[in-house]
């Protein structure tokens, strides 16, 4: 009997996370807020009432995706503020973890950028909890740096919620610039059009990471001086 249930979870299991599959795939192309249930089950190939031994509404399938794609950002938001390198060093390292995290996870990173401040309230307040959960986590870390001596709790969140909007926001432009990168490379295949194309590509990648780099900068002297 026990196998049996076992079976049967992970096959709830299976059919949940097709859904959640499935509703990211259809969202790159539009907002949750336009996204109809029987759209999604059609293309995981499932009658519309089974969506609900899963979800009681796609607003409750979204909350889901923000826990799934701010899971995966988790790590890197982690490893970027605990790492023991210089500054610089520090700076470089997080903006090549961004760019890496977009280029495994780019449907995760605009599922959260367009539904930031998208029409979903519910999803608003989801996303909005991660981060502040995870401007909390960086603010226990940065606590524990010699450079944060004197800082006051409210400050040290403040910074802690710059650096977490910071990621998120270079991670959107990384996106833009991979994007770009699809789009050229289809219209130059096989050309002297697609050597262009990929050309210009580096150039915008290049600008990306130089002003990424430079804003993380900023705030970091910032930092340095915020108590003189």
């Amino acid at each position: 009997m026990s196998h049996t249930l076992g079976i049967r979870q992970a096959q709830k299991q299976k059919t949940r996370q097709a859904l959640l599959d499935a509703a990211l795939r259809l969202l790159e192309e539009q907002s949750l807020s336009s996204l109809g249930l029987r759209e999604v089950t059609r293309a995981v190939g499932v009658a519309p009432t089974a969506f609900y031994r899963h979800f009681r509404s796609t607003a409750d399938l979204g909350v889901a995706l923000v826990e799934e794609a701010l899971g995966s950002l988790h790590p890197m938001i982690r490893t970027t503020v605990t790492s023991a390198e210089s500054g610089d060093e520090r700076i470089t390292r997080a903006v090549e973890l961004i760019a890496r995290h977009v280029h495994a996870y780019p449907a995760h990173v605009r599922f959260i950028a367009r539904e930031r401040h998208g029409g979903v309230q519910p999803v608003r307040e989801a996303i909005r909890e991660q981060l502040d959960r995870f401007a909390e986590e960086v603010r226990a870390e940065l606590a524990k740096d010699p450079e944060s001596e004197g800082w006051s709790d409210d400050d040290l969140l403040m910074l802690s919620h710059l650096y977490v909007d910071q990621m998120l926001v270079t991670a959107s432009l990384f996106l833009e610039a991979q994007e770009q990168e699809a789009e050229e490379g289809q219209e130059g295949q096989g050309g002297q059009e697609g050597q262009g194309g990929q050309g210009g590509l580096e150039t915008v990648r290049e600008r990306v990471t130089r002003l990424a780099t430079r804003q993380m900068r900023l705030i970091s002297i910032g930092r340095r001086h915020w108590l003189g």
